[in-house]
This record gives structure tokens, sequence and C-alpha cells, in this order.
């Protein structure tokens, strides 16, 4: 059954009654909330089926304790009989039969006050309804704040909120300060002195990260947080420059991180911001170069960024760095373990790094050579390593590419490269010319091969044809590249995306209002690419390989893992010719 019921003196009707006495007199002195409940109730009294407290104040988005204070109310206008509080069963009187009223205030107590808070009313050309003005004074009769101190709350809040003032806002302003035990007036104007002068800084924060609105009772709880941890307002005002858009969580956020750096002071915070900024634009600078997608920076800056600047390389030699890690397939753990070891080895300066560059580069085109006769051979950092000591030895380039040809149908080329010219190296021999003709390797007899030699010399001519179809597949690439990067609008349009994609990834974590902006210039600088392309009669395409096979992409592997028969079809094409 229901938690409410009609009285013997209630007549039940098809419909739910609201008398004329009940609106003329109670209504205009109730809240909202207490009308809500006594008409539901009134509601309640005609159903059979069951329903109690707990579901109706769940309905009504109260919570139970509250529904139980808001019949307390109506009690004591004598319109209902709470019968019992646990559970909560109330019965409705007829209104007609009602004495009390809602709770009184002497009007004499609040005369002067009424006159200064009409004053300021009418500044403000606002007029408070006859049940908000008895909410104001119930809320005095409820608690223990001076008169003139609520009444230095309502300027505040008249001269805040102008023609949008509300007496919720100024009742909500009055209540926060009495949790926090001001009533007097001499505490409660101290309390609007630092308001102001907080709503000053909030408002120059607001400017600096773009936010155009005025500063609410919600965002002096940041500047509370933050005075709290010894902030300065100097430092506020750096981090929100750095940031230049964004909200006060945003701006907490970056604030939490200078407070676990121990950095509360305006220099300290401008000192830590500028290198913050330094380490992050060399982190998604040689991220993009190496190909790896960074969501949060700080900890790359932490990790790698930090010490490498510490130790002397600048942020145009560790991108060069990241372009030959690229190559190798690196990550930013593997091209630390690199800046170790060029460390260790002195290689620090920005000459001396492009000099390590540039003659990692000559390893790259002389394996690339080696790749087109053994094929088999792999991008690895001990590929370069070996190439790199064969030059040590005082090879030239043609003596490290004749013996990649006497290596070629061997099942581990870069081995057998090494064993003849280390033989060459102990003879003397350093040039080809010089090679005797006992000096090259006799070819094994087929029939002396074992099942197993065979098998890897069968891999190795595969893996051959199929190296030699993606270097060809490459050089085009490459050859269209070239011509792009020639002209100047190209070049400009390709900076510019660069810079934007860039941007973009920063504006992912620290000012995501900004991305509409960033999108915009992108797309902007993508159609002048595609037109730089058109007019060079390139494509998009001729930037990806152009494979002779589709099927595997000239690896010899279809996407299951089982072999393309495309190497089959070519050797029956040519053996049928």
């Amino acid at each position: 059954m229901s938690f409410t019921a009609f009285s013997k003196d209630f007549t039940a009707n098809m419909f739910t009654s609201v008398e004329n006495q009940f609106i003329t007199k109670y209504l205009p002195q109730a809240s909202g909330d207490a009308v809500r409940v006594y008409l539901y109730g009134l509601y309640l009294c005609q159903c059979k089926e069951e329903f109690d407290a707990a579901s109706a104040a769940k309905l009504l988005r109260l919570t139970p304790e509250k529904l139980t204070q808001i019949f307390d109310f109506w009690e004591e206008c004598d319109l209902v009989h709470v019968l019992s509080r646990e559970p909560l069963y109330v019965e409705y009187l007829p209104v007609n039969a009602a004495v009390g009223r809602p709770k009184s205030v002497r009007p004499e107590k609040y005369a002067e006050f009424n006159r200064e808070l009409y004053k300021l009313l009418q500044k403000a050309q606002k007029d408070f309804k006859p049940y908000e003005m008895q909410r104001i004074l119930q809320f005095l009769e409820d608690n223990p704040m001076e008169q003139q101190a609520f009444l230095l709350v309502a300027e505040y809040c008249a001269k805040k909120d102008g023609e949008k003032l509300t007496a919720s806002h100024v009742l909500n302003k009055a209540a926060k300060l009495c949790r926090e035990r001001k009533f007097t007036y001499e505490q409660v104007e101290q309390d609007l002195a630092d308001y102001n002068v907080h709503e000053k800084e909030l408002s120059r924060i607001f400017t600096l990260l773009g936010i155009y609105r005025k500063p609410q009772e919600s965002d002096y709880e940041f500047l509370d947080k933050w005075s709290a941890r010894g902030m300065e307002t100097g430092a506020l005002y750096a981090m929100a420059e750095v940031l230049k858009k964004g909200s006060l969580a945003t701006l907490d956020a970056l604030a939490e991180e200078l407070h676990e750096k121990q950095i509360h002071t305006e220099s300290e915070a401008k000192q830590y911001l500028a290198r913050r900024n330094e380490l992050t634009a060399v982190v998604f600078r040689v991220a993009k170069r190496l190909g790896v997608k960074v969501q949060n920076p700080r900890p790359y800056c932490e990790e790698y960024a930090e010490k490498w600047l510490d130790r002397g390389y600048d942020a145009e030699s560790l991108a060069l760095l990241a372009g030959l890690g690229l190559k190798l397939g690196y990550g930013f753990p593997e091209l630390d373990t690199l800046l170790e070891k060029l460390y260790r080895d002195g290689v620090v300066d920005g000459e001396g790094v492009k000099a390590y560059c540039a003659e990692r580069d000559g390893e790259f085109r002389l394996l690339q050579n080696i790749q087109t006769v053994c094929g088999v051979v792999k991008k690895t950092q001990s590929a370069l390593d070996m190439i790199a000591a064969w030059k040590n030895w005082n090879f030239s380039d043609a003596m490290i590419f004749e013996a990649a040809k006497r290596s070629a149908g061997a099942a581990a080329p870069l081995s057998y490269m090494n064993k003849l010219l280390s033989e060459w190296k102990r003879t003397g021999i350093a040039a080809p010319s010089e090679i005797p003709e006992r000096a090259k390797p006799e070819q094994p007899r087929p029939d002396l091969r074992s099942e197993a030699a065979i098998a890897a010399d069968l891999r190795a001519e595969r893996e051959r044809y199929y190296a030699a179809l993606r270097e060809k597949a490459q050089r085009r690439v490459e050859r269209a590249q070239t011509i792009a990067l020639r002209d100047a609008e190209y070049r400009e349009a390709e900076a510019a995306l660069n810079k934007g994609e860039l941007e973009l990834a920063k504006a992912e974590i620290y000012s995501p209002a900004s991305l509409p902006e960033l999108n915009a210039r992108l797309e902007a600088a993508r159609q002048k690419r595609l037109s730089a392309l058109k007019r060079l009669h390139l494509s998009e395409r001729d930037f990806a390989p152009a494979y002779s096979c589709a099927k595997c992409s000239d690896t010899g592997f279809l996407p299951n893992g089982a072999l393309c028969d495309c190497y089959d079809a070519r050797k029956a094409g040519k053996n049928g010719q």
C-alpha cells in the first residue's frame, strides 16, 4: 500500500483535487520542492498500488531526508499529519480545516532589513517575489549571520550579476559563508574584499586562456587550491600564457606538474616552462622523424629529451639521428642506445653528428648496392657496423662491392664477405685488379651439396629476386620525392603540413578548443600540396611503391603467411619462352 492515505474527512474523486485555499494561502509562501511533494503525495493518496517513500523521493529527485523535512513543514501548516517516520507514513488533512501557516517570521524584526534590501534590488532593477523574500528571512532565522552582513552579500551579488541577480545566488553565497563560519559584517567584508582581488586575477587568467565569460563561484576554488600550495600569481600567469587556450582544469593539471617539481615562484615557473617547451618540441620533432606517434610527451621529455639536451645535443642533431634511426626501424629506446654510444665516442657537437650521419648514409647506400646482388642482407645496425669495419680496413666501395658479387650465392653473404675481405687485407690486396684468379672462391658442385644447402640456395635466390623488385619500386618513390622537393610550393606545403601535425598533436593534450582551427589549416596545406603535385604531373600514388605483385607486395609471402605463387609463375613464364 502507499505510504500516504486520506483522512476520513477527505473525499476521494476520480481526479486529484487541489483546494483553492491551498493555492492562495500556502502555495505562494512554499518552495517549489515543497509544492511538488505536497501535490504528488496528494495524488498518491488515490493510488492503490504499492509506492513507498524511497520511490517517491527518487522520482522527485530528492533525498529521503529532504522528503521528510518537507512533510514536517506541511505538518506545521496543519495540512498533513506524519504518523510514522520509519517507515514514513503521512496522513493528508483537509485544507479548509487547517489553522497553521508556514513558519512565520515577525515582520518588525526585519523592517529595517527589508527597506535596505529593497533599495539594493531597485538599483539592480530586480524584484524578488514574496516567497523569495520569505526564504531570505527564513535563512536569517535559521542562521546566525548578521543582517548587515547578509545585505553586504546581496550588494556583492547585485554588482556581480546585474540583471541576472537571483535570490538563489544570494542565498547560496550566504550559505557558503556560514559554512566557513563567517557571520559578522567584518568577516564577510574581508572575504568579499579577497574575492574582488581574486576576480582581477581570474579575469587576467581568463584573458590569457581565451575564456570569454565572467568568473563563477566554482572558479575561485581553483585559486584557493593554488594559493594553499604556495603558487605565486605570477607563476599562474606564466602557465596560462604558455597554454594560450584551455580551461581552468587544463591550467590546474599544469600547476599540479609544477607543484610536483616544487616550483611555485614566477621566475622558477618561467624558467621551467621555457625548458619544458624546448623538451616538448624536441620530443615531437624526433617522434615525427622516427615515425612514432606520441600522445603525452611528458614521459619522453623526462626519460630521453632532457638527458640528450643536457649532454649537449641540439634539436637539429637529434632530428638528423632520428632520420637515421627511421631507416633502421628505431624507436626512442633504440635511438637512446645509439646516443649513449655516440656520447661515449665523443660525438656530440653538430658538426660531429653531421659527419657521423653522412658516413652512415654512405654505408646505407653501399648496403643497398650489396642487397641488389646478395638479396637477403637486412638493414640492421650490425650490418652497418660490419661495413664500417671494412672501411676502417681501408677497403674502397669497389672492393667491398667486389666481395659482395663473389658472395652472392652464399647462405650468409655478409659472413662470406667478411671472410674474403679479411683474407685480402692479410695478403695486401687493395684493388679488384689485384685479386689473383686463385683467390676467387670455387663454385660448389651441385651434386656435392646437401639437401639443406640446396634449399638454402633456393631460398637465397628467391629472396634476391624479391629484393630486386622492392628496390625497383623504392627507386620510383625516391625519384618522385626528388622531383617534388625541388619545387618551392611543394616544399612550403609539406613544411606547413609537418608543422601543423606537430601543433595538432600538442593541441590534443593542451588545448582541445583550437583543434577545429588547426584542422582547417592542415586541410588548406593539403590542398596546396595536391595542387603542386598536379602541376608537377605527380600524384599521391607516385609516393607509394608500385609493387609488381599486388598479392604479396613483392615480399614473396601472402598475408596468411603462405608463399606467393608469383615467383613460380615468373619461372614458368621464362621456361616457356
